[in-house]
């Protein structure tokens, strides 16, 4: 099966070019909500959303993208003001600690685009592709930012009754609507060179119907824009595989992290805003920028997870749930960028970019090389 170069593309953004093509690029997630799928109530507290945010800059995340309201099969919506409530605090955090940092806020609220970008994020990620509010290209293209443009069919409480797709459906629907939603993006008066594409696995596809979309990804490239694929822990993943038995992967064994106490017990670094090479991963409770201080901690009426939750160690072995939501992800990831994937959104950067040095590695021996689109 022959593999060919991705095109590359430069991503304009609020304030920088972002080069896209010669290596994947890595948009680690963090979840200010309180009920995400995968990590929902984790990072309510500013303290620890900074807290992962640095960890995952420090593991090499390329992009950070910060969403405030879940958008989960049955998820109800919010409001844009409890949800500026929820990631602004963060935003402001993040950028005042590292004020370099690439910040994507997840939003189709035009309110909240509006104030994050002022707050400093480089780039709006739309799961609707500007459906949901109709005001939301139009301040895109105001303010000058990065947009990601994901295909979704339905909203979240339609999705488990909506009809069901056939496999050959799949990829003439995602790439009939997204050509839509670019021709209004354009209309509106956002930059071509503002875009990329994002074909929404699990966002009105159901089980299966995923499939023959990452099977055809490539065929997305005929669009002309660069490609972002979302398949972190997707329960189409999981369920599609058999996992060997518990004891089994328990056996296999991996490096032990280093224990907390560690960084528990450490004395404050010089400069709080960056990893202290003696204690493991920055620890925000040495010093919080300003902008965190009299942030809320968590949603009204809910408790935070502990912190002995959060930071303790891991065993020795691996174990069954790392099993569940990393290895389908790290699989589905691979393919994702041989088949054209510029940018990969996940919540395990390391993860990510294991799949990526590989997968780099295939399509640096392939066919062609890389053109350039502008």
């Amino acid at each position: 099966m022959p593999f060919f170069a991705r095109a590359s593309f430069d991503w304009r953004l609020r304030s920088r070019i972002l080069p896209l093509g010669a290596r994947t690029r890595v948009m680690g997630v963090l979840n200010l909500t309180p009920d995400s799928f995968s990590d929902g109530g984790r990072f309510l507290s500013p303290h620890r959303a900074l807290r992962h945010a640095l960890r995952m800059l420090d593991e090499g995340a390329d992009i950070l993208d910060l969403g405030g309201e879940s958008t989960r099969p049955n998820a109800a919506p919010i409001a844009a003001p409890e949800e500026q409530r929820r990631v602004l605090p963060a935003l402001r955090a993040i950028l005042a600690a590292r004020p370099n940092a690439v910040v994507s806020i997840d939003t189709y609220h035009a309110a909240t685009a509006r104030l994050a970008v002022e707050a400093g994020a480089e780039i709006v990620n739309d799961v609707s592709g500007g459906l949901w509010d109709p005001e939301l290209l139009r301040a895109c293209a105001q303010l000058g930012c990065g947009v990601v443009l994901m295909h979704t069919r339905g909203r979240p409480r339609q999705w488990r009754t909506q009809p069901a797709l056939a496999p050959a459906e799949v990829l003439p629907l995602v790439l009939r609507d997204l050509g839509d939603r670019v021709h209004a993006a354009l209309a509106a008066g956002i930059d071509r060179q503002a875009l990329v594409l994002d074909p929404g696995f699990g966002f009105g596809k159901v089980g299966g119907e995923n499939y023959p979309l990452l099977a055809r990804l490539d065929q997305l490239r005929t669009l002309g824009f660069p490609l972002l694929a979302g398949l972190s822990r997707k329960s189409f993943l999981t369920r599609s595989c058999k996992p060997p038995s518990p004891a089994g992967i328990e056996a296999a064994p991996v490096i032990p992290q280093r224990s907390s106490n560690a960084e528990e017990s450490a004395s404050p670094a010089a400069n709080p805003a960056a990893p202290d090479p003696e204690s493991g991963p920055w620890d925000a409770r040495r010093k919080l920028p300003a902008a965190v201080e009299g942030a809320p901690l968590a949603a009204p009426g809910r408790e935070e997870t502990s912190e002995s939750e959060l930071l303790a160690p891991a065993g020795p072995h691996l174990d069954f749930a790392m099993w569940k939501r990393e290895w389908p992800t790290t699989a589905a990831n691979t393919a994702a960028i041989l088949a054209g994937a510029h940018i990969l959104r996940v919540h395990s950067v390391p993860a990510a970019h294991a799949a990526a040095a590989i997968a780099d590695r295939i399509l640096g021996c392939g066919e062609g090389q890389p053109s350039s689109a502008t």
